[in-house]
């Protein structure tokens, strides 16, 4: 979790850098953009000046006062440009433009054809304020390019710290702390077992039997039973629907009840409550609900009942400003689906957790642990971590939830019990481990160390936690 939480850390650093640069260059390449168009409209009104202030006429019309183009060249003195056709259109829109190009072309030579285009290309010249402007706008441009160019410079070394934070991290070398002997001979059945049980308790029906056909899994029918019970009763509480859970309790109530559980009416109270909510219409069916329901649960649930029909007082005016607006939370479904998975997983015999998921998370919390210790151990020449004992060289804390039974330490010899040092309780009460036993042995005579107790080593019964 640990390697996770540092390699989280340094791509939160890039989306966040990423982010900044893209909104900054968004707003950078905005304003670029917004000056050049207000540049290039400037120019352009300038250089068109004439062209908007101009009213042509059209070709053909009553009123024409046009000239006819050869006219007009000869007026001009344009003498090079003898071979027009006669029978030409008349000047329109010609002659403005002209009167455009004239006024550039004021001072120049354009005594022959070539000199004319080359003063025409020419006389779309800026003024002097406008290439300065201009000047500066090309200035805020390449200076926007430097900036993002070193942006992205910084980006992109910022994404080489998240490889290298993987490669700090993570190690694709497992093969010091792996045990590759759970996968071998016959618990290669036992690992796919665990895996489809898994796939059956999460109601992923068509990838179980898929997983059986290919691994070649026999599973009896049986087996499979509780699972489909089980997920069609969830499937309904995710959808709040009581019926079903109801009548499973209702059915297994002498089995709850042997195993003290109050599944059965918190059902019935979750039921109550929805009624309740339906508001003042629904208090005599809420009422009449409490009355079927409530009373063999009276002397278990007393104080839950007393408050479930003091509800009923702020009915009128609404629970969520009464003192009972828990009763309206939504996390109420989420808790007795808890409860019935936890009671019915007992009920049938079933881990409320799933095998496989406890050995994933024990294994991502022994993990990191393991990997901080193998420098240490590859100094030292040691290969494997697993020893004969299938004990790891140091212990691991994976938690409360982790912890299933006690775990007995012989006070004699200060070791914990294992399958084959499990512990012995003598006939005077006291416990200790089956080696210290025999240690203690004398003689076919054992003396408890804690009092004066004389007993028959064969007397000492083992203990299961």
């Amino acid at each position: 979790m640990d390697a996770c939480t540092a390699v989280a850390r340094e791509i939160e650093r890039v989306l966040s850098k990423f982010t900044s640069y893209s909104d900054h260059a968004t707003t950078t390449i905005t304003s670029l953009h917004s000056n050049i168009e207000s540049l290039q409209s400037e120019i352009h009104q300038d250089s068109f000046e004439l062209t908007r202030a101009s009213v042509f006429q059209q070709d053909g019309a009553p009123a024409h006062t046009a000239k006819s183009v050869t006219q007009w060249l000869d007026d001009c003195m344009v003498p090079f440009i003898k071979d027009w056709p006669g029978n030409s259109p008349d000047l329109n829109p010609i002659e403005n433009l002209w009167h455009m190009v004239k006024k550039d072309l004021q001072g120049k030579d354009v005594s022959s054809i070539p000199k004319l285009e080359k003063a025409i290309l020419g006389s779309g010249d800026i003024t002097e304020a406008q290439a300065v402007i201009l000047s500066q706008a090309i200035g805020r441009v390449k200076e926007a390019v430097t900036r993002l160019s070193t942006e992205h410079r910084d980006l992109h070394s910022s994404v080489s710290k998240v490889g290298k934070a993987i490669d700090k991290n993570f190690t694709a070398d497992f093969g010091c702390i792996s045990n590759d002997s759970v996968f071998s001979g016959d618990k290669q059945q036992l690992v796919n077992e665990v895996i489809c049980q898994h796939f059956f308790r999460e109601g992923l029906l068509d990838i179980a039997e898929e997983f059986i056909s290919e691994t070649g899994l026999e599973l009896q029918e049986e087996s499979r039973e509780p699972f489909f019970e089980l997920n069609r009763i969830l499937a309904a509480l995710k959808a709040r629907d009581l019926g079903p859970a109801l009548q499973w309790a209702e059915e297994n109530r002498e089995k709850l009840r042997a195993q003290n559980s109050s599944l059965e009416f918190k059902l019935h109270r979750l039921a109550y409550i929805n009624l309740v909510k339906e508001g003042p219409l629904s208090v005599p069916q809420a009422i009449e609900y409490a009355r079927l329901h409530f009373t063999p649960f009276v002397y278990q649930h007393e104080k839950v009942i007393q408050s479930l029909m003091g509800c009923l007082l702020y009915v009128k005016g609404g629970l969520e400003h009464s003192p009972y607006t828990d009763l309206l939370g939504s996390h109420q479904w989420s808790e007795i689906c808890e409860v019935f998975t936890r009671d019915a997983c007992a009920l049938l015999g079933l881990s409320v957790d799933s095998s496989l998921a406890v050995c994933v998370n024990a294994g991502c919390t022994a993990l990191p642990v393991l990997l901080n210790i193998k420098q240490v151990m590859q100094q030292r020449a040691v290969h494997n971590m697993w020893n004969t004992k299938e004990e790891l060289p140091i212990e691991i804390d994976l938690g409360p939830s982790s912890r299933y039974h006690s775990i007995f330490a012989c006070p004699i010899l200060r070791q914990q019990s294992t399958e084959t040092n499990p512990p012995m309780r003598l006939i005077c009460g006291h416990v200790i481990s089956r080696d210290a036993l025999n240690k203690l042995t004398t003689s076919a005579k054992l003396k408890c160390p804690y009092c004066p107790v004389e007993q028959n080593p064969a007397d000492a019964v083992q203990i299961f936690f």
